[in-house]
């Protein structure tokens, strides 16, 4: 009712300011674009487009989505892009990837390329858990195997899940994930796993492969080794597929575990360039809060079996500050961790 009420007298004063356009007005005639950073065709590009297509009926104007794919760095570019050189007027919406977003965080060289706490977040259309998983072909059918045999896994460039939460395995639970990366996107390691280049992969969200490859969630092609959440699935948890907190050992390692799994907090983020005025960040939010509602939107969701766990622009600001707040070794542990 609170977040009811604040639309309301935000929009209230977009009408009646002295000057200010009304807000079926401020987008009228304009294309804004989503910018995703991911490949074509992989989960952060399935989200988006689909978030897009349903955004942009919710917003007074009629404005179209386009969106468009600018991948590299686990969104990094994309991020960088959309702080440094997007408009700052609303016409530009970002969709990032976790590892973008905890990016200046987790990693020092990231520092000068943006600050993700500037960021004006609209939401997040889903918080899931993330998996491992390796070919029916592969010696490694369970986690256990995966603590004792060397598992060739493939692998994004730093910066990337697929590469952070592989090193994490290794160095945080004692895995013998032996990673190759650059590769692409999802799509590129899953053909990679067919192909016999890699047994398995890391850090992939479950929503995406049940959205991807749905005959390998059930089961057929793939074993689930072990999930990644602050709290477990209980989808997964009904598939016997442990979390990997009984396999952390030590006080340090699981602070810095649970800072990493903290980004699924915001697992599929939807952001703003700083500076852009409050008016249009509340018309944008508004639209977001009301196409995770929409049941056309949540129907489709379905038929491209993606989970929908959303929550608003103001909750996700929140979650990143208080992350990006994180005690300094913690944080460097957490920095170690995920490095190969």
């Amino acid at each position: 009712m609170r977040r009811a009420l604040k639309t309301a007298v935000l929009a209230a004063a977009l009408a009646g300011a002295p000057g200010a356009p009304r807000a079926a007005d401020y987008f009228a005639g304009k294309t804004i674009e989503m910018l995703v950073g991911a490949d074509a065709g992989g989960g952060y590009d399935i989200y988006a487009r689909l978030v897009a297509r349903h955004m942009q009926k919710h917003i007074p104007g009629a404005p179209f989505i386009v969106a468009r794919n600018m991948p590299g760095a686990g969104s990094a570019l994309a991020g960088a892009h959309l702080f440094r050189t997007a408009p700052r007027d609303g016409t530009v919406i970002g969709a990032l990837m976790p590892g973008a977003v905890m990016g200046r965080l987790l990693d020092e060289r990231a520092g000068s390329l943006f600050d993700p706490v500037k960021f004006i977040y609209i939401g997040t259309a889903d918080s899931g858990t993330r998996v491992c998983i390796a070919s029916k072909a592969s010696a490694t059918r369970s986690y256990e195997d995966a603590l004792r045999l060397k598992t060739i896994m493939a692998a994004s460039q730093a910066g990337g899940a697929t590469r952070d939460y592989a090193a994490l395995h290794n160095h945080a639970a004692g895995a013998k994930f032996d990673i190759i990366s650059g590769y692409k996107g999802t799509s590129d390691m899953m053909l990679a796993m067919e192909r016999g280049e890699a047994a398995g992969l890391c850090g992939l969200d479950w929503s995406s492969l049940k959205s991807q490859k749905p005959e390998w969630a059930a089961g057929g092609a793939v074993n689930i080794l072990v999930q990644d959440g602050l709290d477990a699935e209980p989808e997964l948890t009904q598939l016997g597929v442990p979390q990997i907190w009984p396999f952390v050992k030590g006080d340090l390692d699981r602070k810095a575990v649970e800072l990493v799994l903290s980004q699924q907090l915001f697992g599929r983020s939807y952001a703003l360039p700083p500076g852009v005025p409050e008016a249009a960040a509340a018309i944008l939010r508004g639209a977001f809060a009301a196409a995770m509602r929409d049941n056309d939107f949540l129907a489709d969701a379905q038929k491209l079996r993606i989970g929908i766990t959303a929550s608003s622009g103001e909750r996700l600001q929140e979650a990143v500050a208080r992350v990006h707040a994180s005690p300094r070794e913690v944080v460097e542990r957490a920095r170690r961790i995920i490095e190969p």
